[in-house]
C-alpha cells in the first residue's frame, strides 16, 4: 500500500524534523506554520515516512501534542532514521469495499495477500467510524442458527449481538469459530484475524474454501510474523465492511475475530512506547474504551440488515480476572465458556436468548433447556458422591446415565444438529433417564413431547411425585 502513494507523496508538504524514534513509534516535528493552511493531521490520519533510500513506509497519527506528531508505522522503523521524511495524506485508513471483496483476502493495511486481482481503483470506506444512532437500532429479535446444541439450545445466538468465547491456550476455539461461521444461518461472514500462526490462517481459508462458502466470506488477516501494529485495524477493517455490507444490501453479516487478547496486547505494546500511565497489568487505561468502540459495532438496523460479532477471547492462566476477559463482560451480552473441548453450560450465557426462545422457537425451548441444565447441575453432585463412595440411590444412578448421555450427544463441539432435531433428541434423552412424573414440567409439554412409548409402558400415576428428585 505505501508503494501506492509514489505518485501523490510529491506534492504533499514533508516534514523532515524528527525528534526521535522508539519502536515502531516516529516522534516528528509539525511546525505551525506549515501546518496553519488546514492541512495540519488529525488522529488517526495516515501518512507516508520516506526513508534516505527513497523506500517509502506508511504510517498512522497515533498522537499530537502541541506540534510533536506520533507515528505508528506499519512496516517497522528498520531503515527509517532521523533524516526521513513525513509526509501526511489527511485521510484517515480506508478499506476497499465493493462486491470485488467477497472471496479475498487482505492484511492488516488493506492490501489484497491471496494474489487475486488489484483492487487499488475500487470504491473506499473509512475505518473506525462511531456506532450506530440508537434510533437506527431495532430490538434484538431474531435467532441466528448454528447447529451447535449447546448454542442453539441453551444459549442462543441472537442476531445483533456482541459475544466472545472464552477459552485459553490449547483449546479448540479457532475450529469451534470456524464452524459456526460455516454452520450460521448468516449471508455474509467477515473475519478478522490477529496474530496468527500460519497453521491457523490455513486452516480458517481452508475451512470456508471447502464448505463453499469462500465466495460470501471476506478475511481480514494479520499473522504472528507480520507488524503487531496491523493487528490493531483488523477489527476496524472487518467492522468498516461488515456494517456498509449490511446497511447498503441489507444482509445479515456474521463478524469472525480471533483473538481479541492478541489485540489489546497489540494496545499495551503501543502504549507503552508513547510512555503512556500503564493500568491494570501494564494494560492502557483506556482498555475498555478501546474494547467497547468495536463491539458496539454490532447492530440490527431498523431499514435493514444486521451486524453480529463473535469473538474469541483467551484468559491467560484461564484467568477470568485478567483485564482483557474482565473488561470483556462489561461490555458483551454474555459469553460462551470453551474448556476441556466442551462448551461449559454453567459458564456460559446468552442475555439475548429471552427474545427468541419460546416465541421464535419451538413452545417447549424454554422449559427443555431448563430441565436439562437443572438435571445436569444434578448429575454432577452424584458424580462427586460416586467419587467420594457414598451410596448411591436409584435416582443417583439415572442422574449419572443423563450426566454422560448429556455430555455425549449435546456437549461436544463437533455435534451438528438443527434446533428441533436437538430439541427432539432432549426429550429423547429425558425419557431414557427419567419417568414423566419426575420431570417437573409443565404437564401438557410432557403429554405432547415425551416418548409415547416410555409413558405408555410407564404411566403417570395422578398422586404421584418423585421422591428422590429435586427441583
Amino acid at each position: 500500500m505505501a508503494s501506492n502513494q509514489t505518485g501523490i507523496s510529491s506534492i504533499l508538504v514533508g516534514y523532515s524534523v524528527i525528534l526521535g524514534i522508539v519502536g515502531d513509534i516516529v516522534r516528528v516535528q509539525v511546525s505551525e506554520a506549515k501546518s496553519g493552511n488546514g492541512a495540519a493531521p488529525c488522529l488517526e490520519d495516515l501518512a507516508v515516512v520516506e526513508a534516505v533510500d527513497g523506500s517509502l513506509s506508511l504510517a498512522q497519527v497515533i498522537g499530537i501534542k502541541r506540534d510533536v506528531v506520533a507515528l505508528q508505522v506499519f512496516g517497522g522503523t528498520r531503515g527509517i532514521s532521523t533524516d526521513s521524511t513525513v509526509r501526511f495524506l489527511g485521510h484517515p485508513m480506508q478499506a476497499s469495499y465493493s462486491h470485488n471483496i467477497l472471496g479475498r483476502v487482505f492484511r492488516g493495511t488493506g492490501e489484497p495477500i491471496d494474489g487475486g486481482p488489484d483492487l487499488s481503483n475500487d470504491p473506499k470506506v473509512t475505518i473506525g467510524g462511531p456506532s450506530v444512532n440508537p434510533m437506527r437500532r431495532v430490538l434484538a429479535s431474531k435467532m441466528i442458527r448454528t447447529n451447535v446444541p449447546m448454542i442453539d439450545v441453551f444459549n442462543c445466538l441472537v442476531e445483533s449481538q456482541k459475544i466472545p468465547i472464552f477459552s485459553v491456550s490449547g483449546e479448540p476455539f479457532n475450529q469451534l469459530l470456524a464452524r459456526i461461521g460455516i454452520q450460521a444461518d448468516a449471508d455474509v461472514i467477515v473475519f478478522g484475524g490477529m496474530g496468527l500462526i500460519f497453521d491457523d490462517y490455513y486452516f480458517f481459508r481452508k475451512a470456508f474454501e471447502e464448505a463453499g462458502m469462500f465466495t460470501r466470506t471476506v478475511m481480514f488477516v494479520n499473522q504472528a510474523s507480520d507488524p503487531v501494529v496491523e493487528r490493531l485495524l483488523i477489527p476496524d477493517l472487518a467492522l468498516a465492511v461488515a456494517e456498509n455490507i449490511a446497511v447498503d444490501e441489507r444482509k445479515r453479516v456474521l463478524v469472525l475475530l480471533s483473538d481479541m487478547t492478541a489485540f489489546a496486547d497489540a494496545l499495551k505494546e503501543v502504549s507503552i512506547a508513547m510512555d503512556q500511565v500503564p493500568a491494570n497489568r501494564g494494560y492502557p487505561g483506556d482498555l475498555y474504551s478501546q474494547l467497547a468502540s468495536r463491539y458496539e459495532k454490532a447492530c440490527d438496523y431498523a431499514q435493514g440488515g444486521s451486524v453480529t460479532i463473535l469473538t474469541v477471547t483467551t484468559m491467560p492462566g484461564d484467568d477470568v480476572t485478567h483485564p482483557v476477559p474482565d473488561n470483556t463482560g462489561y461490555i458483551t451480552e454474555g459469553q460462551f465458556y470453551l474448556h476441556n473441548g466442551v462448551i461449559d453450560p454453567f459458564g456460559s450465557l446468552s442475555r439475548l436468548k429471552q427474545h427468541v426462545i419460546g416465541t421464535v422457537t419451538r413452545e417447549d425451548h424454554n422449559q427443555i433447556m431448563n430441565t436439562m441444565i437443572r438435571f445436569y447441575s444434578q448429575a454432577k453432585d452424584a458424580q462427586q458422591k460416586q467419587a467420594m463412595s457414598f451410596e448411591l440411590s436409584v435416582f443417583d444412578q439415572k442422574l449419572l446415565k443423563f450426566g454422560q448421555l448429556f455430555r455425549d450427544r449435546f456437549m461436544d463441539i463437533n455435534v451438528s444438529l438443527p434446533l428441533e432435531q436437538a430439541l427432539d433428541l432432549c426429550w429423547q434423552t429425558l425419557g431414557e433417564c427419567f419417568e414423566p412424573q419426575e420431570l417437573l414440567m409443565k404437564q401438557g409439554l410432557v403429554d405432547k413431547y415425551f416418548p409415547r412409548s416410555k409413558a405408555t409402558t410407564n404411566p403417570t400415576p395422578t398422586n404421584a411425585t418423585p421422591t428422590n428428585a429435586t427441583p
